[in-house]
């Protein structure tokens, strides 16, 4: 190649990524996380994305598993993404407050039912301890992460941005205001110490 091409070919790069940059700033970051999820997410995007699976176990209020290997594991384990329920009983350690409601309300809802999984494009696909984010539609058509906020057995978690914040957050008032599951009898001491901190305004 010659010099002449290779310098052209040199500012055919520096114009691209000059106008990648700029697309990105005015897209606010989606051609950044598409990218990204075109990267190492993608081969989660294809496995579960809008795909359905049955529900095998049910963890806890926030937290299932699916009927379909993941890497060495014999099922996949999902968190559901923007929401936190009250901790069940773990040992010796108690059930906080609405825990063990939060948990049966779950396992009536979805335990052996053949779930959807919607992946976000917001955020990861896998949180710290590599259990898939995800958003669980049911047969009935509902999403069992919004049931869980709207009927008051979960929070809608501050703490990460997802495509249904607001959405999420509006849910949560409304059970508030409604007084739905555990917003009936709630203290504000019973809250998850990361709720407390986010809202310190709340119940006071």
């Amino acid at each position: 190649m010659s010099r002449r091409r290779r310098n052209l070919l040199a500012i055919a790069i520096v114009l691209l990524l000059v106008l990648l940059g700029i697309l990105d700033r005015r897209l606010g970051g989606v051609l950044r996380d598409g990218i990204s999820h075109w990267g190492t997410d993608w081969n989660d995007y294809q496995r579960y994305h809008n795909r359905s699976f049955s529900v095998v176990e049910v963890i806890d209020g926030d937290t299932l598993d699916l009927a379909v290997a993941d890497g060495a594991n014999p099922v996949t384990r999902v968190r559901l993404l923007g929401i936190d329920t009250p901790e069940k009983q773990i040992g010796d350690t108690a059930a906080m407050y609405f825990g063990s409601e939060a948990t049966m309300f779950t396992t009536g809802i979805a335990l052996d039912q053949e779930v959807t999984v919607e992946l976000d494009t917001v955020g990861d696909v896998r949180d710290k301890y590599h259990r898939l984010l995800a958003y669980i539609r049911l047969p009935d058509g509902t999403t069992l992460n919004e049931r869980i906020v709207g009927e008051g057995y979960g929070y809608a978690d501050l703490r990460f941005r997802h495509s249904h914040f607001e959405e999420y957050v509006a849910l949560q008032q409304r059970a508030m205001n409604s007084r739905n599951g555990l917003w009936a009898k709630i203290r504000r001491d019973q809250f998850p110490p990361w709720l407390q901190r986010k809202r310190p305004d709340l119940l006071k």
